[in-house]
């Protein structure tokens, strides 16, 4: 793990990153349910629904950790293939869809070929952000749809405040009595990838996304990017 307070970059983070999501794979679903409350089930159900797709579509779950939003796909009649290029992930995943051991940024998918692409809170985790939105949109067909959930800041100035002090405070000390305390220690700063929401409609926009938009949930805690690829 980084040191506190550094943000590795390149190849450098995506080794830091592996490394870090093996090791914490086995409690990371308790985790993300005792530290969202379980909110964290609602979001990435209300963005399957946002995918707006017919039944029996193909749907990709990118960086798909054990499978969580795979099994929403499965539930909603969507046909899902997760990949993740964490084995310990893949490993404690327990989902009956099929899985890939793969890299998102260079997808073994050919061009066009699925109908949907979904993604829970990862973006900031890639080493290349403009990579990755360029390899969803090569794989996805025209009018294919996509739905990228992730963290936000309040608009509110309280809310924020709050919602710092819990995810900078809080969620570290409950990653350290339950799993790894670098890794939880490292996950709050990591947001400092995140580009802000303007920016990333912006970059969605310019690879085929041009209809993308963003929907604020819970206070503006979390974040859905919604987008249908050009015809």
């Amino acid at each position: 793990m980084p040191k506190d307070g550094d943000l590795p970059q390149g190849d450098e983070k995506a080794i830091i990153v592996e490394q870090m999501f093996d090791q914490i794979a086995p409690r990371y679903d308790l985790i993300n349910r005792l530290m969202t409350f379980r909110m964290d089930v609602g979001w990435r159900r209300r963005t399957v629904r946002g995918l707006s797709l017919e039944p029996g579509s193909t749907v990709l779950d990118l960086a798909c950790g054990t499978g969580d939003f795979c099994d929403d796909l499965l539930r909603f009649g969507l046909n899902p293939v997760g990949i993740d290029f964490s084995a310990g992930m893949l490993a404690a995943a327990a989902t009956d869809a099929p899985l890939v051991r793969a890299d998102v940024l260079q997808l073994p998918i050919p061009d066009s070929c699925v109908d949907g692409i979904i993604c829970g809170f990862a973006l900031r985790n890639f080493k290349d952000l403009t990579r990755f939105f360029r390899e969803i949109s090569r794989v996805v067909k025209p009018g294919g749809r996509i739905g990228l959930l992730d963290v936000s800041q309040p608009s509110n100035a309280l809310l924020r405040w709050g919602h710092g002090v819990y995810f900078d405070k809080v969620v570290p000390k409950i990653g350290a009595l339950l799993s790894d305390p670098s890794a939880y220690r490292y996950l709050p700063k990591s947001v400092d990838y995140l580009p802000d929401s303007e920016t990333l409609l912006s970059d969605l926009q310019m690879v085929g996304f041009s209809d993308a938009t963003q929907i604020s949930l819970s206070g503006g805690i979390t974040q859905i990017f919604l987008g249908t690829q050009e015809l």
